[in-house]
């Protein structure tokens, strides 16, 4: 006990752990955090300096009618020290927030040294149950976890919990879909056909769509992710779509666009070929594209996945992707405050809670310091509502959708808590009708946790 409080060990320094360890150290806790930077480096860090942006210099939209938008508004209002970061090294981006990432980092970096209550450690940390023995920790070390650690962590979930490839198809908004074209239907008339939405295609359809996929631009891969593809592809249920259909013009119609099974309700026959979308939450506003696990650019997936019929004006909620993601199977395991059920001294935070992007892991990392700041202090838990972006992520991790297989999650107005009203003028005022009510809820039910006198 330090003055009182229990110390905390934060473990990695990037935006979700140095997220976690600053709102820890301003509440008066003290944090120990270790970084292995700069003794031992992940393949895709370079810089000493913590919270380094390895991909994009852009956090993505400004705007609050967007759901990343509306994430980093709440963090804002709620003292984040990652937004204040943002905004002062940010770069002209239009509405886009974009940061100088050198400066960014080296602001983050600052921050955390020089705060009393924060000492640095680098050093590996390679035995998670070690080191959480009888203290309060937050774990964050990215989804480029070290192998010793990971296999510390593997150990713990008991094994089949922890995943290291993030193979997963792209999730479109059910209301942007054209019900003209698209019908319900599960396969063989099996289970609820509500379920699955789905998209029949003309052979003529079919060749537009066909010659567009293996036509189009992938995304580039970093050497790891080469390498973890090379590994994952012999596995036929993690073969990115356009990698199958370069295999052969009908090998889709045989694999994850076959129709059999699937009458059109106009004439009871097959279509050529059919993209079925199945349900991936229990309130059916979000569906994703079976067997579309892709590495094509996110504007490329856009394009080509739009000349699908019913798809035409699709919106995403996550774009399709396969890349190398240490996360753990966190519904059953994390609670909404991202500590483990059974050990509520052990937090997790950043990528490998399931969530995905760099403000989502600031969030669970915002919510994971609070809490094991609180947790210290002998206060209550707070739990984010679902009606916040903060919240529904956290709620996403904890809880899943309604498929069996757990998929990382960005922020988006799908896994918010519904409005418990119409709002007419079609998504744009839906969605500003989900970031007035969100604000509204942080100013009233989570604005005292500003509440803090930083002794820094």
């Amino acid at each position: 006990m330090i003055n009182g409080k229990s110390e905390i060990i934060v473990i990695g320094a990037g935006l979700a752990g140095c997220e976690a360890a600053y709102q820890a150290a301003v509440r008066g806790v003290k944090v120990t955090l270790y970084e292995m930077k700069p003794k031992k480096f992940s393949p895709a860090h370079h810089s000493e300096n913590f919270a380094e942006l390895v991909c994009s210099n852009s956090l993505r939209s400004n705007q609050t009618n967007s759901a990343i938008g509306l994430l980093k508004a709440e963090l804002k209002l709620l003292n984040s020290l990652v937004m204040e970061a943002s905004y002062q090294t940010q770069v002209p981006a239009g509405s886009a927030l974009a940061v100088n990432r050198e400066q960014f980092s080296k602001y983050i970096t600052e921050k955390i040294k020089n705060h009393p209550n924060i000492t640095v450690i680098n050093e590996e940390i390679s035995d998670i149950d070690k080191i959480s023995e009888g203290k309060i920790v937050v774990c964050a070390s990215g989804p480029l976890t070290s192998e010793p650690l990971a296999e510390s962590i593997r150990k713990l979930t008991g094994g089949a919990q922890l995943h290291f490839f993030d193979a997963a198809a792209p999730i479109i908004d059910f209301s942007s879909v054209d019900m003209e074209k698209a019908y319900y239907a599960s396969r063989y008339g099996k289970g609820n056909p509500e379920d699955y939405l789905n998209c029949p295609m003309t052979k003529e359809e079919y060749d537009i769509f066909y010659n567009a996929l293996i036509n189009a631009e992938c995304a580039d891969l970093k050497e790891f992710d080469k390498k973890s593809q090379e590994d994952i592809t012999v596995f036929e249920g993690c073969m990115p779509v356009e990698v199958m259909a370069k295999r052969g013009y009908d090998t889709l119609r045989f694999g994850p666009m076959k129709p059999v099974g699937l009458p059109l309700p106009t004439t009871g026959e097959d279509a050529y070929a059919t993209v079925q979308l199945r349900r991936e939450n229990k309130e059916g506003t979000m569906y994703n594209i079976v067997g579309f696990q892709t590495h094509l650019t996110f504007p490329e997936q856009r394009r080509v996945f739009r000349l699908i019929p019913g798809l035409e004006n699709a919106e995403f909620f996550r774009y399709g992707v396969m890349h190398r993601n240490t996360y753990l199977n966190s519904p059953g395991f994390l609670t909404p405050i991202y500590s483990v059920i059974n050990r509520p001294n052990l937090f997790f935070a950043g990528q490998m809670t399931g969530v995905e992007g760099y403000i989502e892991s600031v969030s669970s990392g915002f919510v994971a310091g609070i809490n094991a700041a609180r947790l210290a202090m002998g206060q209550e838990a707070v739990v984010f509502s679902k009606e916040t972006q903060i919240g529904a992520l956290s709620h996403y991790v904890s809880e899943g959708g309604i498929s069996s297989i757990f998929q990382p999650m960005n922020a988006n107005f799908g896994i918010i808590a519904p409005l418990n009203k119409k709002v007419k003028g079609g998504k744009k005022n839906r969605y500003e009708a989900y970031a007035e009510r969100a604000l509204s809820v942080i100013m009233s039910d989570y604005i005292f946790l500003n509440n803090y006198e930083d002794s820094n």
